[in-house]
């Protein structure tokens, strides 16, 4: 009987023969530790996690409430108390994941936690700048404390724009048969703008990527057959062709994002932890629609060119981050998104 409480050599892991064994000898001490409740979600989806590397299931292990089940998972999303962040965050909390948010703002993180931590999951709202290298690794120090086993999700969604002295919605559209029109137009483009957009858009999904690898190592010893990732959050402006309606740096911000995702999913690949991205297309948010109401939440009442002819919902960002950070996900990795409806399909774009 001993044998039940060792450590699993690595060598198991590759014999199908033996799941069931390594099942029973890895969740042996997860029973005592764990509420009724959470005990058998856990043990429910980590389980299929484990059946499922030999490649065959049985029709219990693909139903989505174990292939998307996140009950396990404790995550941090920056930017989560508006926009996408908060439809990610809404995804996770609905399906039990421990979610802490960041913002600059501390008033929109409380009416975010008050409004939507009603469960099964919760969240948990910490103001800090990811802008800053300095306050990421303030925030890092915070969550090793509070979480010392470790994360299991991270998601670096907050971002800007500052093209507003171009953006053809409030600077008009020059003349684009006139090169004088058109230099003229876009040197308007101040360098600050340039340095704050990269700072956030780019900067801050480097520092928090590095800086939260060991919690994010960590946290994939937590559930036996899972690995922990990053979920970058970009956009499809990034991949097209065009100029963003006047937006060289958000665009151009957003493609080195996306590249940045694809090296840090190379350098992270021997520990383990994975790093994808999502490139949405057009969704309300306070960059979007200019604004939020009472619930945190935009909208945008507005015809879209895309196939879909609509805006991003909450629920097609829910099914994008449920899909890459549940079970169902885990083969995934270095991959990308795209709920754009169909907008990189009408409209030059390389991807």
């Amino acid at each position: 009987m001993n044998v039940l409480h060792r450590r699993p050599t690595p060598h198991i892991i590759d014999r199908p023969s033996t799941m069931l064994r390594l099942f029973t000898r890895s969740f042996s001490p997860i029973r005592t530790n764990l509420t009724s409740r959470i005990r058998h979600n856990t043990i429910n989806s980590s389980y299929t996690i484990l059946r499922t590397m030999s490649g065959k299931a049985d029709n219990e292990q693909l139903k989505g409430s174990n292939l998307f089940d996140v009950s396990h998972v404790t995550a941090l999303v920056t930017g989560g108390g508006t926009g996408i962040g908060l439809m990610i965050t809404q995804a996770l909390v609905a399906n039990g994941a421990k979610v802490y948010i960041t913002s600059r703002r501390e008033e929109v993180l409380k009416k975010t936690e008050e409004l939507y931590s009603t469960g099964p999951g919760k969240i948990i709202p910490l103001v800090a700048d990811v802008s800053e290298k300095d306050d990421v690794k303030r925030l890092y120090d915070e969550m090793c404390q509070k979480e010392p086993k470790g994360i299991q999700l991270l998601v670096n969604n907050a971002g800007i724009a500052r093209d507003d002295a171009t953006k053809y919605s409030t600077a008009g559209q020059p003349d684009m048969t006139d090169p004088q029109a058109i230099s003229d137009h876009f040197l308007k483009s101040p360098p600050e703008s340039w340095a704050e957009t990269m700072k956030t858009n780019v900067g801050s999904v480097f520092y928090m990527s590095i800086t939260f690898l060991p919690l994010l190592a960590k946290g994939r010893e937590v559930t036996p057959g899972y690995t922990s990732s990053v979920v970058n959050v970009t956009s499809i402006s990034g991949f097209m062709k065009g100029n963003s309606a006047g937006q060289f740096a958000y665009a151009s911000s957003k493609a080195a994002a996306s590249h940045l995702s694809r090296m840090l999913a190379t350098v992270f690949a021997q520990t383990k932890v994975r790093v994808n991205t999502i490139a949405p297309g057009v969704f309300p948010s306070e960059m979007t629609a200019g604004d939020s109401g009472e619930d945190n939440k935009s909208t945008l009442n507005m015809k879209m060119s895309n196939p879909a002819g609509r805006p991003g919902a909450d629920t097609d960002m829910a099914a994008s981050i449920l899909l890459l950070a549940g079970p169902g996900g885990l083969f995934y990795n270095e991959q990308f998104l795209f709920p754009d409806g169909g907008n990189t399909l009408v409209q030059p774009a390389a991807k």
